[in-house]
């Protein structure tokens, strides 16, 4: 394929030019010696045939060397030049081939800033892009085994011990089945609501609501948890920044899912601080709340789907790590963002969306 193209270029490009250059330069010569040979004759009496031929022999000879010259002087030139424009083409194209076939660790080798460096720029970020996305995919597949398998395992343990006799049927034994039934229908339900949020943005109805009121409103339904854990709730509401456009019922869903992940990863005691914030993107609205620093590395992958910075840890202590990609998913479909840092003095997970009068 690359000599192919290669001599395509060159051939396409570069002879026909030389040709026509050639033959035009030698039309001229024919005709201005003819004239110049003419005038000897009138003027000085000289007889023209033979120095016509000498003259057309010896230009002739040297203009056949020079073209030829020229011509191989910029083939080769050409062809070095064009060699290191497609280098990154046939990298490509040889890389594409791996991923095709599910290798994604190959990158493009480009050293060229211009158009080639460029779109083998556009490729390694793709082909990081895709890694990444398989990547996760992997891991999200090995999480949703896991969360199944421990509720189904314990289901299966205790039906086994039920049906030998070996475990009596005793209004514990059920409530714990039962117990392990709706951890498996709360994942379930989770995966619903990660689905909806997916499709989300086909069904928001805009209006305009005062986010204040509904931060208060799913933070009195979360006041139980908060005081059973004893956490300290803050507020540090600005004037003026209340009013957003967004569908309510979504904006709650992400909100409960904020007060839900802050309930959870607070440690006892703790403190919780909401505050909301004008910015050039619209109103930010922060969930910040004390406890363990999450590691820098896994900040980039707090909203992926079942990401978990520990992975030891159950269910019952974290989730499924679907809520957070929930409120993603929901924020961006209104046209904002979210996002999450943490430092000693605690973790903030933010979203932004748009006032009003920003559309």
């Amino acid at each position: 394929m690359r000599q192919r193209l290669l001599w395509k270029l060159l051939i396409g490009h570069i002879v026909p030019v030389f040709a026509v250059f050639a033959f035009l330069i030698w039309r001229a010569i024919d005709r201005r010696a003819a004239d110049y040979l003419q005038e000897l004759e009138v003027h000085f009496h000289v007889s023209p045939v033979e120095l016509h031929r000498q003259f057309l022999e010896a230009v002739h000879h040297n203009l056949f060397w020079g073209v030829l010259i020229a011509l191989a002087l910029t083939l080769l030139f050409t062809y070095l030049l064009t060699s290191w424009v497609l280098r990154p083409l046939l990298q490509i194209t040889a890389i594409t081939k791996k991923v095709a076939d599910g290798n994604y660790s190959e990158r493009v080798k480009a050293i060229s800033r211009y158009e080639g460096g460029q779109l083998a720029d556009a490729f390694n970020h793709m082909a990081d892009n895709l890694e990444k996305v398989e990547r996760l995919r992997k891991n999200m597949v090995a999480d949703i085994s896991h969360e199944l398998r421990t509720p189904l395992t314990n289901l299966r343990g205790y039906l086994e011990g039920l049906s030998d006799s070996v475990i009596p049927p005793s209004p514990e034994t059920f409530r714990m089945l039962e117990q392990e039934v709706l951890r498996l229908v709360s994942l379930v339900e989770d995966l619903q609501q990660l689905a909806k949020a997916d499709a989300a943005e086909a069904f928001l109805d805009f209006q305009e609501l005062s986010l204040h009121e509904l931060l208060s409103q799913i933070m009195e339904l979360y006041r139980p948890n908060f005081q059973d854990k004893a956490i300290a709730v803050r507020w540090q509401l600005e004037p003026g920044c209340d009013t957003v456009t967004a569908d309510r019922d979504k904006l709650l869903q992400a909100i409960r899912n904020l007060a839900d992940n802050a309930w959870k990863y607070t440690p006892r005691g703790g403190t919780v601080t909401i505050a909301t914030t004008c910015t050039a993107d619209g109103v930010k609205t922060i969930f910040a709340n004390s406890g363990a620093v999450i590691a820098a590395a896994d900040i980039p992958y707090l909203f992926e789907r079942f990401f978990r910075g520990d992975r030891s840890r159950s269910r019952d202590a974290g989730g499924a790590g679907i809520g957070l990609a929930i409120v993603k998913e929901l924020i961006e479909a209104h046209g904002g963002s979210a996002g999450a840092e943490s430092n000693e003095n605690g973790t903030r997970i933010w979203f932004t969306l748009h006032k009003p009068d920003e559309g």
